[in-house]
C-alpha cells in the first residue's frame, strides 16, 4: 500500500466482501420465511433476522461509500443486491 487512499479502497473491498456474504445470508432467511406456514412462529423469526440482515448490509454500504469518497470514479457502482 502506498497511501491512506489505497488503504482505503482495500479496506473497501474487504467490506464489499461482506455485503456478498450478508446478501446471500438475507436469501437463506428469505428462503426459510417462504417455505413454511406463514403464520409459524419460524417465519417470523426468519422475517426478523432478514430485516436485520439487511440493516446491517446497507450499514456496511455506506461504510464502503465513504470509504470511497473522492475515489476513482472509474471503479463500477456498488450491486445492491436487488
Amino acid at each position: 500500500m502506498s497511501g491512506p487512499n489505497e488503504a482505503m479502497e482495500h479496506m473497501a473491498e474487504r467490506l464489499e466482501g461482506m455485503l456478498e456474504e450478508l446478501g446471500d445470508m438475507a436469501m437463506d432467511a428469505l428462503s426459510r420465511a417462504t417455505a413454511g406456514d406463514p403464520d409459524s412462529k419460524e417465519t417470523g423469526d426468519a422475517l426478523a433476522e432478514e430485516r436485520r440482515i439487511l440493516k446491517a448490509r446497507r450499514a456496511l454500504e455506506r461504510s464502503v461509500s465513504a470509504l470511497l469518497e473522492g475515489a476513482d470514479s472509474r471503479r463500477e457502482p456498488l450491486d445492491d443486491g436487488a
